[in-house]
């Protein structure tokens, strides 16, 4: 019942909690395992809902949902190859632009 409660976790897309967590594990893991992996995590987080008497508030949901260490993807093309080469430190005075059409 549980590996059926987390692959419907997995899919939401209002709370990607535990989606993100899945992608991260299944990269290192695989499909089945990180299932599992999610399966566990959720009941330990109902237990201690339960337990403790508190709502579901895990310590890493802040980061996840806000990551600070997005690296931001750069388009290469023609008019900016030579300026993101030169701000890596490259002399680019001696590249030559080439039409191999």
């Amino acid at each position: 019942m549980m590996v059926q409660c987390a692959l419907a976790a997995i899919k939401n897309k209002k709370q990607p909690y535990f989606a993100i967590k899945y992608g991260r594990i299944k990269k290192r893991r695989g499909h089945k395992k990180a299932i599992i992996a999610i399966a566990r995590m959720m009941t330990v987080c109902i237990y201690h809902m339960v337990s403790e008497k508190k709502p579901f508030s895990p310590t890493d949901y802040e980061e996840l949902m806000t990551p600070q260490n997005h690296v931001e993807r750069i388009v290469l093309n023609e008019s900016n190859v030579f300026a993101y080469l030169e701000s890596l430190g490259y002399d680019s005075s001696k590249l030559v632009k080439r039409n191999d059409n």
